[in-house]
């Protein structure tokens, strides 16, 4: 099939890609760069069915009509600001990307018959109460401009399933990491701490650290956001993805460096927006797709920590 990939040039989007061109699909990648990395697609320039890279801005009405002309049977709309500091510093730019941007997607898609899988984020969640996880039934609660854009852009998706009968889905990853995410300050909490483990540095933990996250290993992420576009069965739906275990961020820095003395605490940057507690149900991913995480956190963390060691980022 022919897929598109907005904002394949990032950190899951290129693992998007990767997994798309083994499944024996031609793919084209759609990025304006702002957050991903031409670099990351490296690997992939030479396969016969890596169709295009298209540097261009999701809201550029002009731009996506010449794009969709390509005759898509999917869209992997991944493409978004998704940083929680900069929406809370800078709300219009993350509103104009992740609500309007999807809205110019959608629109494309509509006109075209094109499948939206369109990537949303754990981040929308109230915290989770309980040891049984979040599922796509609890409260969400948009505690940054970012959740609210993403919330936003979800209702839109699914008025276009319901309104139009276009198949759509809203998918809901949780915090993923792995190999190509990026270890400064917009990446994930496991690179980060990858890094400064390996330079030999501290350890920064924000608050008290007992904030608790459910992180995912890219490569299931990837295969989640895949096997999305291919079913039927999770159109007009929204899906949870995780590990379904959620660690502290003290236990993770622990289990990262495995020394109290290089771990240390410092004031919350946007404490409002922090969210406790978050654990994933993804029983309905299980259900519906018969999907379920493969790789463990320690795993995970090694991998992620040899492909860092491996490159140029220490």
């Amino acid at each position: 099939m022919n897929m598109l990939v907005t904002g394949g040039a990032g950190f899951i989007g290129r693992w998007v890609v990767k997994r798309l061109l083994e499944d024996g699909h031609h793919v084209w990648v759609f990025d304006d760069l702002s957050n991903g990395s031409e670099a990351n697609l490296e690997e992939f320039q030479s396969h016969a069915s890596f169709k295009a890279f298209v540097r261009g801005d999701i809201k550029n009405e002009e731009t996506l009509e010449q794009l969709f002309r390509n005759q898509f049977d999917l869209c992997y709309h991944l493409g978004a600001s998704i940083n929680v500091q900069d929406s809370i510093d800078d709300p219009r730019t993350t509103f104009n990307n992740d609500t309007l941007g999807t809205f110019y997607v959608l629109e494309q898609c509509r006109k075209h018959n094109v499948k939206v899988v369109f990537m949303s984020t754990c981040m929308v969640y109230d915290r989770c109460m309980d040891e049984t996880g979040i599922t796509e039934e609890h409260p969400i609660k948009p505690a940054s401009p970012y959740a609210g854009s993403k919330i936003a852009g979800e209702n839109m998706v699914l008025s276009y399933y319901f309104a139009y009968g276009l198949p759509t889905v809203v998918i809901r990853p949780f915090n993923t990491y792995g190999p190509f995410q990026k270890t400064g300050g917009e990446g994930g909490v496991v690179a980060i701490f990858l890094k400064k483990k390996l330079n030999g540095e501290t350890l920064n933990i924000y608050g008290e650290g007992t904030q608790t996250r459910d992180l995912l290993f890219v490569e299931d992420c990837a295969r989640f956001v895949v096997e999305a576009g291919y079913s039927d069965a999770v159109n007009g739906h929204i899906v949870n993805a995780g590990l379904g275990r959620d660690i502290s961020i003290n236990d993770l820095a622990m289990l990262i460096v495995q020394d109290e003395k290089r771990i240390q605490h410092v004031e919350h940057i946007h404490p409002q927006s922090e969210i406790q507690k978050l654990l994933c149900n993804y029983e309905k991913a299980t259900k519906l797709l018969g999907w379920e995480p493969k790789v463990s956190l320690e795993e995970g963390i090694r991998r992620t920590e040899e492909w860092i060691a491996s490159t140029n980022l220490i």
